[in-house]
């Protein structure tokens, strides 16, 4: 080998180690943007995620569903069961204004009814239309028209106290109106969502016959429906039985005023004092 040989081949293997450390380097450097670019991929992927739950909003077994979907006998229970909760607030708002209207009367005549000159004075100071005002009517129309041949066998203070006694058992059962209803519907509204419940067990146990298989799509629908009707029942029957004792208790409130007044009424037109 000549001595130029000697001198190229020492350049020529420094070429081709260059060359192999280039190679080196960039096998080396070029999985770097590779993972870089994998582990971006899942956070691309992850994004539509929210829009999966906002998809997923509608129930498919709710009130909709079962009103859409169920039979008349179905829709006939959840009709009963509207007009018993309707019912039953109309009657719990209207007795209730009307107990408070009556303690207001109340107040009234014990103000103005007793401070005037005379009984048929007095009776101008009551509300017209209130009960207090009827009792008074018809103690001073006992007093003031006791003859006749069948009332004259009576004697006057016998006369006003069952004319008066009969007047406050007017008002009572007045104050009594509709709560017969309050009592029904608390105690049958939960009979009848169990009426629809049973009956939508039974449309799953025939789906389920029908279709030869117990999946979840033939039984989640009329079992949903089952469950509705249970609760709809309870939430009719629960604030109707706490409407019912609540005005019972007012009630009773109300009419120991109204005895108290009839009481004095009553010794006033007899004995002219209170």
């Amino acid at each position: 080998m000549t001595p130029m040989n000697l001198l190229r081949a020492p350049a020529k293997a420094v070429r081709v180690l260059a060359a192999l450390l280039a190679a080196v380097v960039l096998a080396l450097s070029s999985p770097a943007p590779l993972l870089a670019q994998a582990a971006s991929e899942p956070a691309v992927a992850a994004a539509p995620a929210p829009a999966v739950e906002q998809e997923a909003v509608e129930n498919p077994y709710g009130l909709k569903a079962l009103w859409n979907q169920g039979d008349w006998v179905a829709k006939g229970t959840l009709i009963i069961m509207v007009i018993m909760s309707m019912g039953s607030w109309y009657i719990i708002f209207t007795k209730l204004a009307s107990q408070r209207q009556m303690l207001k009367s109340a107040e009234a005549s014990a103000n103005a009814f007793w401070t005037a000159s005379s009984v048929k004075a007095g009776l101008g100071t009551l509300e017209e239309g209130s009960a207090f005002r009827y009792i008074a009517e018809a103690g001073i129309k006992a007093a003031d028209h006791h003859e006749g041949t069948m009332v004259e066998a009576i004697d006057k203070h016998t006369w006003i106290t069952m004319s008066i006694d009969r007047a406050v058992g007017s008002v009572n059962s007045s104050l009594q109106t509709g709560l017969a209803f309050l009592a029904t519907v608390g105690s049958t509204a939960p009979f009848v969502g169990l009426f629809g419940t049973v009956w939508g067990i039974y449309n799953a146990l025939v789906k389920i016959g029908i279709s030869g298989q117990a999946s979840i799509d033939k039984v989640a629908g009329p079992v949903g429906e089952a469950l509705i009707m249970t609760a709809i029942g309870l939430a009719v029957a629960v604030p109707a039985v706490m409407g019912y004792n609540w005005l019972i208790r007012r009630n009773k409130a109300v009419m120991d005023k109204v005895r108290t007044f009839s009481g004095d009424l009553h010794s006033v037109l007899l004995a002219g004092k209170r």
